[in-house]
């Protein structure tokens, strides 16, 4: 009778030595490029490892960047400040307050006139794109009246699709 056996535990695990990317003169470079201010990023590229590895022999080595996490490296220039676009609710109540053609304040529950509609081939730019009617029927058009300035619809069509917290509970 022959009775099967398993491998034992020990001739199963390898026992060669794990080869590890961190040479002498790999870990030598990584503190020389630390030293420099050179990104973590950059810092793989210059050694050959990823950057995740840079950053945990960072860790491990208890290396300083000399920054605060987030700030920018020394060599990259600082970014110039550029002046915030205005936020979509202030330009609903700029919309709120532009009337087309200088006239009178569109009533909030005033049906909006179309007087361009026009088919989907013929919007521009600066046109509303409110859907007029039934997009099956042969009829189907859009607004086409003159959109305001970062919106996708006219004065009278963004009031009916963008509504202030106090008007919605109405």
């Amino acid at each position: 009778m022959s009775v099967a056996t398993s491998p034992s535990p020990a001739t199963s695990i390898s026992t060669s030595p794990t080869t590890s990317p961190w040479t002498a003169e790999r870990i030598e470079q990584l503190r020389q490029c630390v030293v420099t201010g050179l990104t973590c990023s950059e810092i793989a590229a210059e050694i050959g490892v990823s950057r995740n590895a840079v950053i945990g022999k960072i860790h491990r080595l208890g290396l300083s960047t000399g920054r605060p996490a987030g700030a920018p490296a020394q060599s990259c220039p600082p970014r110039a400040s550029r002046p915030r676009a205005p936020s979509q609710r202030r330009l609903l109540q700029l919309a709120y307050v532009q009337t087309p053609n200088g006239g009178a304040p569109i009533a909030l529950n005033a049906p909006v006139e179309s007087v361009h509609p026009c088919a989907l081939t013929e919007l521009a730019e600066r046109t509303c794109r409110w859907p007029l009617g039934d997009p099956m029927s042969a009829d189907f058009a859009y607004c086409g009246n003159e959109a305001i300035t970062g919106f996708t619809y006219c004065v009278g069509h963004a009031r009916m699709a963008y509504r202030s917290s106090d008007r919605r509970s109405a």
